[in-house]
């Protein structure tokens, strides 16, 4: 029971790395778009693919939290005990982000819009590093099972940096497949620009990935040993599929980009899962020891099925209507 709750959890994980993930990396892409004048191309893109979708996202985050605490209390404990930190400034950025996204589109002096959009912008930047050094901190061990561990090593270390640094830039290629994908429909102008960046965001990430192999080794010798072991099919795949990806974008080729992306990054969690199990911390805390009772694993089983029952359809709507362009914000079609 303990394994089909950490199968629920995890698939929370991958939605939101593949979906909230896009969205921060669409933060990414405003922060360097340049000034008022030349970036205000890119940016107005960027708030007419996020602002049907964007809190809708968010979901995803809600749901891996109650499954934790609910199905892991332990690991839970242990994690919000040692990696608040963290913790917080995700949380923190989640917020900024969403009220700088809101107001910019709401102020009208430019002093204010670049205010409320480099508030949209970092946040979009801080927080997927902070989650994936909280990932580099779980997978290297350094979450003690009773909680209470060092404040600052626990997501200040060579796997932690790693896990945020490919964070930023996953969400970075993500967004920008997605967008190159937006502007031939809404922007044709912006399709090389989009693309351009999706190359190259695609490229550092690969050659920060083999990097990481080297850092792997040394600072997390287990979660090396097993995605080079076990999870070494589900991390050649996302090799191949990031290859792929660049070869279509390169080729001018945009139909199934989106979802080789979303693939090839749900594959690179997914293998990150498969070498970490069976335990939930590191070396130390497994899915069964940090488990809550039968009964209540049960519970968030059913929750979960209900949940999705009521809510993939709406999202699956939402994202269809706004691939369309039938939904708006601040115009008509809303």
């Amino acid at each position: 029971m303990a394994d089909v709750v950490a199968v629920f959890l995890f698939i929370g994980v991958i939605a939101y790395a593949v979906l909230g993930g896009a969205d921060f990396g669409a933060g990414l892409w405003d922060l360097i778009a340049g000034g008022a004048r030349r970036g205000r191309a890119p940016r107005h893109l960027i708030d007419s693919s996020l602002a049907p979708v964007w809190e809708a996202n968010h979901t995803w985050l809600i749901y891996c939290l109650v499954v934790l605490w609910s199905g892991f209390p332990t690991a839970f404990s242990a994690m919000t005990t040692t990696l608040y930190i963290p913790l917080l400034l995700a949380l923190l950025g989640i917020v900024l982000r969403g009220a700088g996204f809101a107001f910019r589109k709401a102020t009208i002096s430019t002093p204010e819009q670049r205010l409320y959009g480099a508030a949209f912008a970092l946040s979009s930047v801080l927080t997927p590093y902070c989650f994936g050094a909280i990932a580099g901190g779980l997978a290297s061990g350094r979450v003690p099972t009773a909680g209470n561990g060092d404040a600052v090593s626990s997501w200040v270390n060579p796997t932690s940096v790693l896990g945020g640094v490919l964070a930023v830039l996953a969400c970075g290629y993500l967004a920008a497949t997605y967008l190159t994908v937006e502007a031939l429909r809404r922007a044709p102008t912006l399709y090389r620009y989009f693309r351009d960046r999706a190359l190259a965001a695609g490229a550092v990430t690969g050659a920060v990935s083999i990097a990481g192999i080297f850092v792997l080794q040394a600072d997390a010798p287990r979660l090396f040993a097993h995605l080079t072991g076990r999870a070494l099919p589900l991390v050649v795949l996302a090799a191949v599929g990031g290859v792929l990806g660049l070869a279509m974008l390169g080729a001018h080729r945009t139909f199934g980009v989106r979802a080789l992306a979303a693939g090839t990054v749900a594959l690179v969690v997914a293998g990150w899962g498969v070498a970490q199990y069976p335990y939930l911390l590191g070396t130390h805390l497994t899915l069964t020891a940090s488990a809550a009772p039968d009964a209540t694993l049960a519970v968030v089983v059913g929750v979960a099925c209900v949940a999705a029952v009521l809510i993939v359809p709406s999202l699956l709507l939402l994202f269809r209507l706004s691939g369309r362009g039938s939904v708006g914000v601040g115009d008509r079609s809303l």
